[in-house]
């Protein structure tokens, strides 16, 4: 189908700004997207508890912030999208609140370093070290079990590989892994990122500017903790919640990883957005945002319920 009508509309906008396309700016230039959307979105909902902290990383350290309610039921690391490039903890911070209203979680959000001035694999092994953290420091900051990654874009690519290398290494044990239209493979030629319908905000041409960005050595875009759809063996991962949309270059890649992990016995939840492109779940100003973080809500939810209830019956 089209493209809903308010996502039409917010392009025309764009258009009409004389933006340029994302992959003729430079790095700095397109930083300066996400504090303008961020004057767009206004502020979130209170929550109980906000703290910022560090988490130290070879070479020095990332910032990390922890938005909490009075009494979470759950512990959401989020990595947050931009190909790598782009993105920071404020820029997230509306989102992150909605986040804590809806899931009754805690969030944790994740300012990972950036490419190029820090490349691959510099975004996975920051996510790596604020999973550790958040894991060593539950008591702190109004934190709790179960743990749930999240992302959405390249964070969803962080996610789905610090699920993957959690459970390589034994832990921290995760519960659940929510991968919105997550980056799982380098493959810039199959049938989504080529289709003339897609070329939207995000494009064959931005994703090109990412990676080169991100892992200019073609050898190193094949390694699982760049291409999560390149790992061998995905068993025994925590159950995925996966969201794509109809009209994203990153499409057929994230539902081919929801179908990877499905083959290995991975239980899945998938469901592809119609009418949506790539951002929408971050785009607080289109009604697709609202329906897809309720849609993240309700699996949670559900997720939640089912483990303790499968606790609970365990324990008698």
């Amino acid at each position: 189908m089209a493209l809903d009508e308010a996502t039409a509309a917010f392009l025309s906008q764009m258009a009409e700004s004389g933006m340029k396309p994302l992959h003729e700016m430079t790095p700095m230039e397109a930083r300066g997207l996400g504090a303008a959307l961020l004057e767009m979105y206004g502020p979130g909902p209170d929550v109980a508890r906000v703290a910022d902290d560090t988490v130290p990383v070879e070479g020095g350290q990332i910032g990390v912030r922890i938005l909490a309610p009075e009494n979470p039921r759950a512990t959401i690391v989020y990595y947050h999208g931009g190909g790598w490039v782009i993105g920071a903890i404020d820029e997230f911070d509306t989102l992150a609140r909605r986040m804590v209203e809806r899931t009754g979680a805690a969030v944790v959000l994740v300012d990972y370093r950036l490419a190029p001035e820090y490349r691959y694999p510099t975004a996975a092994e920051d996510a790596w070290a604020a999973l550790q953290w958040t894991a060593a420091h539950l008591g702190e900051h109004g934190m709790t079990l179960p743990l749930i990654v999240a992302g959405d874009s390249a964070g969803g690519n962080l996610a789905t590989i610090v699920a993957r290398r959690a459970a390589e290494e034994g832990g921290p044990e995760i519960s659940l892994q929510v991968l919105v239209y997550p980056v799982t493979d380098a493959d810039l030629d199959n049938a989504s990122y080529v289709d003339p319908e897609n070329q939207l905000m995000l494009s064959r041409d931005s994703m090109i500017w990412f990676w080169d960005h991100y892992a200019p050595d073609l050898a190193a875009r094949k390694h699982p903790d760049a291409s999560p759809l390149q790992a061998a063996d995905v068993s025994g991962l925590p159950p995925a919640v996966v969201l794509t949309a109809e009209h994203d270059v990153l499409r057929d890649e994230g539902e081919a990883y929801a179908e990877k992990l499905r083959a290995a016995g991975v239980p899945v939840v998938h469901r592809r957005f119609p009418g949506q492109m790539h951002g929408f779940f971050t785009l607080l100003v289109l009604p697709g945002a609202a329906a897809a973080l309720e849609y993240v809500g309700e699996q949670v939810d559900h997720h939640l319920a089912t483990t303790t209830s499968l606790a609970d019956n365990q324990a008698r």
